[in-house]
């Protein structure tokens, strides 16, 4: 597996995750832990979940606002045009069969009062206040797993870095003893020991040693982009990574990382819960509408009339009104309209326990396959090191030889390249053994 192909896939992850870029003025040195720290403080993501707890937290005070007392308070000026019209029986007047016209009341008309309204009972507001509850646990929830996949993110780019440094390495060894027996041949050529196939075919070799130093470089480079982004670091400023690659590899080789499955401390599991909850109080939402609805309310109004348009002149008389009552408001026929919605209630509630069962099978399922993944890998790993001890020590050995005379140019040739391809191998295998101890620590909740 190429480095530059990781370094793709890795791009596409971390454009999907929407991770922040901050400004920095100077260049820093960053361990794992230390560049972790900083995404969890720069990210544009978490600042966002951050404020949906608050946003959260509001809601719920919302909720429990709407059954605390309500006041409110009004205020009306009317001017009449025309003052209405309205019939009268002729017969109070001694003119049966006939109605007279007649105007009742003035010009202007003023009135402002207050109102206060109190919840007695709604079964409705009790499970509200509940679930309002468990959706701020939710925002937490959902808060926790943007964390997990910044973590995962960081710390996958950092792998890839550090892998990438450590493949650099070998390649500049190379490229410089390249460029030694490059230079010994060429004195040998020109002193007539050697012949001028073999300098070239070495030269080959050299500048397949520099481009490899160059492409590997090229990957570093990518390879920070992505950790700055992945961070919310500055593209621009300079970064270097303190860890040394097999300061992780060693715990793996070791087998020192010991892993605990318990899918309840699981963040999806944990998620699918909360969504459990929450479909839950839904459902008892939608039967509480069968409840009757009680409240109590006080209303007090003053009233002035007159012909003139300002009726504050202390001439005008305010007639008060006051008022004291209870409402109950009961649902008798809707022609099925809330059994339906109990109904769709009652399936949503089905499905998510459903997707809680299928959420802890699938955490199983992940978790065994993840340990499979980590043994495979650990194995792949001590294969491809062992092809490179041996492509490592034939190359060595052809070396001797050539400078011998006994070995072609040709085949040094071979064994050089045969070495660099068992070293990209194995740095390959180094980052696929760190990501499935990623992956079984994500798994197992412990990353």
């Amino acid at each position: 597996m190429k480095l530059k192909i990781n370094v793709i896939l890795l791009l596409f992850v971390f454009g999907l995750s929407g991770l922040q870029l901050k400004a920095q003025s100077e260049a820093g040195k960053f361990s794992l832990d230390e560049a972790i720290q900083f995404a969890m403080e720069n990210s544009y993501v978490l600042q966002n979940t951050s404020k949906d707890i608050v946003a959260a937290k509001e809601r719920v005070w919302e909720t429990i606002a709407t059954g605390l007392p309500q006041v409110s308070g009004s205020a009306n000026y009317n001017a009449f045009l025309n003052l209405p019209t309205t019939l009268l029986p002729g017969e109070i007047i001694g003119q049966p069969g006939e109605f007279i016209p007649v105007k009742f009341g003035q010009d202007f008309n003023s009135d402002f009062g207050i109102n206060v309204s109190q919840m007695v009972f709604d079964g409705s507001y009790i499970v509200g206040v509940s679930a309002s509850q468990i959706y701020q646990d939710l925002s937490k929830q959902a808060h926790e797993k943007t964390q997990i996949d910044i973590r995962e993110a960081v710390t996958q780019a950092y792998y890839v870095a550090l892998v990438g440094i450590e493949l650099k390495k070998a390649l500049e060894d190379n490229m410089n003893n390249a460029q030694n027996l490059y230079d010994e041949t060429k004195i040998l050529y020109d002193n007539g020991f050697r012949e001028e196939q073999d300098v070239d075919q070495i030269d080959l070799i050299l500048r397949s040693a520099k481009n490899d130093v160059i492409a590997a470089e090229r990957e570093i480079q990518i390879s920070k982009v992505v950790l700055k982004y992945a961070m919310g670091y500055d593209l621009d400023s300079e970064l270097e990574l303190t860890n040394d690659l097999f300061l992780f590899l060693d715990p793996i080789e070791k087998r020192q990382n010991v892993f605990q499955f318990d899918f309840n401390s699981h963040i999806d599991y944990r998620l699918a819960t909360t969504n459990f909850e929450i479909s839950e109080k839904l459902l008892s939402l939608e039967k509480s509408e069968y409840l009757p609805r009680i409240s109590a309310f006080y209303n007090y109004t003053k009233s002035a009339y007159g012909n003139n348009w300002n009726l504050f002149k202390s001439s005008h008389d305010w007639y008060p009104s006051s008022l004291v009552g209870l409402q109950l408001t009961l649902s008798i026929f809707n022609s099925g309209q809330k059994r339906a919605r109990v109904r769709q209630a009652q399936i949503e509630y089905e499905q998510a326990e459903t997707d809680r069962i299928l959420t802890e099978l699938t955490l199983q399922k992940d978790y065994l396959t993840a340990l499979t993944q980590l043994e495979t890998a650990h194995e792949s790993f001590l294969n491809d090191r062992e092809n490179n001890i041996l492509a490592e020590k034939i190359r060595n050995k052809t070396q001797i030889k050539f400078d011998n005379g006994i070995a072609t140019s040709t085949e040094l040739s071979q064994t050089e390249t045969q070495f660099v391809d068992s070293y990209r191998a194995l740095v390959a295998s180094i980052l696929q053994l760190l990501q499935a101890d990623i992956q079984l620590k994500k798994v197992t909740g412990t990353l």
